[in-house]
């Protein structure tokens, strides 16, 4: 009797893990599948991913889930309420306004300033980065001389003077922050960039004709978008830290915004005796940094090409 092969279902389990994959998109997804199942075995990343959509989720409802205004206060009556008094969860600060529909609408200025840095910031250190690694010579150490002078700087000392010269205010902070975040992206991208700029591959494609800017864009960029990815993930925790600092010193979101940094400078005055008005927003900061931080790590091990090749 002869025995005929089943061909795997489309989707399936066997169909995603084929070592001939017939076509993209299969290898695409088949690729996606591993890599979301050895992050489905880190449950500490998997912690950072539920924290991190709880974020969203948050941000994105945030109307219908504050029970209060966040900019408009009770002086008379719920003046700095301690924690569960009078259905305030989470108490009041010093103008009266409830604390936890502040920090649930401050979510949507963390979630601003994430988002923005990463997009301003990330696509010029790739750019630099893969720029100066493909090109050499002294394109290279024109780019890498320019990423070493803002690497010199500490960066919240640079944001500060960035801040200060552009003037206070949370569009202000967002740029200074980015302007200061490229730099270790660049140095990532170049460091890939080399790895691979000799290789077989990048030979075949030069004597097909394409130009150094093909090259560059359709076959170098997308090889170091893993390393860049989890870069950025990992640096999400500075990021809100950095403007968490701006906004603490003032130089960030301006009142009456619900900014996480200038809730805690707002409520540093109290901390002895109403310590809920700064230790709130301080715990939202550092709960979402771990989400990020623990993220990062589990993104990093999954894109990570030794564990592929075991």
């Amino acid at each position: 009797m002869s025995v005929v092969a089943q061909t795997p279902k489309p989707y399936s389990r066997d169909w995603l893990l084929s070592d001939r994959p017939t076509s993209r998109h299969q290898a695409r997804l088949g690729r996606a599948y591993i890599i979301w199942r050895r992050f489905s075995e880190n449950r500490l990343a998997l912690l950072g991913l539920g924290i991190i959509l709880a974020l969203l989720f948050v941000a994105a409802f945030a109307d219908v889930l504050a029970p209060y205004n966040p900019v408009q206060g009770d002086l008379m009556n719920a003046r700095l309420l301690p924690p569960g008094s009078a259905g305030y969860w989470l108490g009041t600060d010093d103008q009266g306004r409830d604390i936890l529909s502040r920090l649930i609408h401050g979510s949507r200025l963390t979630l601003m300033v994430i988002v923005l840095v990463a997009v301003i910031a990330a696509p010029i250190g790739l750019i630099v980065g893969t720029v100066s690694g493909y090109a050499g010579g002294w394109i290279d150490a024109i780019l890498m001389r320019i990423t070493d002078i803002f690497l010199a700087f500490p960066k919240l000392v640079l944001a500060l003077a960035l801040v200060a010269a552009l003037g206070p205010g949370i569009e202000n902070a967002i740029l200074a922050i980015a302007v200061t975040s490229w730099p270790p992206y660049a140095r990532i991208a170049r460091a890939e960039t080399l790895t691979f700029r000799n290789s077989e591959f990048i030979s075949a494609v030069k004597l097909m004709g394409a130009s150094p800017f093909r090259i560059v864009l359709r076959h170098v960029m997308p090889l170091c978008l893993s390393s860049l990815i989890v870069r950025v993930t990992l640096d999400m925790a500075g990021i809100i830290l950095t403007a968490a600092g701006l906004g603490f010193l003032g130089l960030g979101a301006q009142p009456p915004l619900p900014e996480w940094g200038a809730m805690i400078a707002s409520g540093r005055r109290f901390i002895l005796d109403q310590w809920w008005v700064a230790a709130m927003p301080g715990f939202a900061i550092l709960i979402v940094s771990l989400g990020f931080n623990l993220l990062g790590d589990g993104l990093r091990d999954a894109l990570d090409p030794k564990e592929a090749g075991q």
